[in-house]
């Protein structure tokens, strides 16, 4: 994140000093920094300029209000995968002709309520759900549009838990099953087929992959075309690698021969970035609560948890991590690991990090996408505080939740 530096001995995100944030709300805590956010949508806008697109926000990498207000400024859309996230879009000022709603598991009232509405476009994952889809729109007298998401069997090289292209995976339709697909569509009566889409996996770290992706959806544009099907619009999902630990490409380095291909077929791209939008625009503030030493090993007991990102259990995955206001001179073989019950449950291990004591403060890097948005209660823990910055200003986004907000819903059947 270009916006968050060291200076003074400490780290200031913007012009907002991280100490004072966590002195004033507490940790754990998730800072965003608003302009690094917009830098981003930026930088994908530039890169499609030369071609009609749609920028299409995955929710799903962040869906805290203040965050999907500041895309939908910019003119952005979202790429929704529930009900809740179209409601949470449309709160938020997306406009419902500017949703896609993907997924594979649709319920009939995520339908139901996509459809009232009248969303943009739909993008389909099997026969059974394009039958539905269709009895729905009969049901409300509406034509609705779909992409069919089809499955390129094309390898991301990346995480196997977040590659969604492979033929082994659950997401999309096979390509060996086209013509039966394009019998199901043509029997419908109320559904308009004039989109294709693919999203082959997440975090992609290599641009041939997702080439070769667009080279599949762009020989089948002209495939459906030639069956009469009026096809307007390409989506190539999200997917677009963020530093986290190694250098990855430019984001013209994706674009350019998916324009280059796409370019004379007029059509529309629509692309479903979240992770390259908001991935390196947060933090996670946490605070050492114990050091402890066990045979040849250091622990540093932290206040964050799986429970506050849940990447390093989930995936094995890697977040640089620092602390707030000291140097790195001295430094020593630690894990850093939270209070939950579990052995999983760490923010990195045997990594190099000063000689710290409890109290002391730490910063987690790029922890703005799948953080917050997969949390848990787990350990009966309330979720942290968000907190957005915009230059000198900084602001409380969504409230730390209190041990009563956590049983606000349950019900107790057994009287005292």
């Amino acid at each position: 994140m270009e916006q968050l530096q060291f200076k003074k001995n400490e780290w200031i995100v913007e012009q907002t000093s991280l100490k004072k944030i966590a002195q004033k709300v507490g940790t754990p805590t998730y800072v965003y920094s608003l302009s690094t956010i917009e830098k981003n949508y930026f930088e994908i806008d530039q890169a499609y300029q030369s071609i009609p697109h749609l920028i299409a926000y995955a929710m799903k990498a962040n869906s805290n209000l203040t965050i999907v207000q500041t895309l939908a400024k910019l003119g952005a859309g979202a790429d929704v995968v529930s009900g809740g996230e179209i409601f949470k879009a449309i709160k938020a000022g997306i406009p419902p002709k500017k949703i896609i709603f993907s997924g594979v598991g649709k319920l009939a009232e995520e339908i139901k309520y996509a459809i009232q509405m009248k969303i943009r476009i739909f993008n389909v994952e099997s026969i059974e759900e394009i039958l539905l889809l269709d009895k729905m729109a009969q049901q409300f007298k509406q034509y609705v549009s779909i992409a069919i998401r089809f499955n390129p069997d094309v390898d991301a090289h990346t995480h196997h838990y977040i590659s969604t292209g492979k033929r082994e995976n659950k997401f999309g339709i096979d390509l060996n099953n086209l013509n039966e697909i394009i019998k199901v569509v043509r029997n419908s009566k109320h559904l308009k087929w004039n989109g294709v889409h693919a999203h082959i996996g997440s975090q992609m770290t290599q641009t041939r992959s997702l080439t070769r992706a667009a080279q599949i959806l762009s020989k089948l544009v002209s495939q459906l075309r030639g069956e009469a099907f009026p096809i307007q619009t390409v989506n190539l999902g999200g997917g677009y690698g963020i530093q986290y630990k190694e250098q990855v490409p430019k984001i013209s380095s994706y674009a350019n021969p998916i324009v280059q291909l796409l370019k004379d077929q007029n059509v529309d791209i629509i692309v479903e970035p979240g992770r390259y939008i908001v991935g390196n625009a947060g933090v996670l503030l946490t605070r050492i609560s114990y050091v402890k030493k066990k045979l040849n090993k250091i622990f540093y007991i932290v206040d964050a948890g799986m429970t506050d990102l849940i990447r390093p259990a989930l995936y094995g995955a890697y977040h640089q991590i620092t602390a707030l206001d000291k140097s790195q001179k001295s430094q020593q073989r630690v894990d850093i690991v939270g209070p939950i019950c579990e052995s999983a449950d760490f923010l990195a291990q045997n990594r190099a990090m000063p000689v710290l004591k409890s109290g002391d403060l730490l910063v987690v890097f790029s922890a703005g996408a799948y953080g917050s948005s997969m949390a848990s209660n787990y350990n009966v823990r309330p979720y942290a505080c968000e907190v957005a910055v915009r230059k000198k200003m900084w602001k409380i986004v969504r409230k730390r939740q209190t041990w009563n907000d956590l049983i606000q819903n349950e019900i107790q059947w057994i009287k005292k």
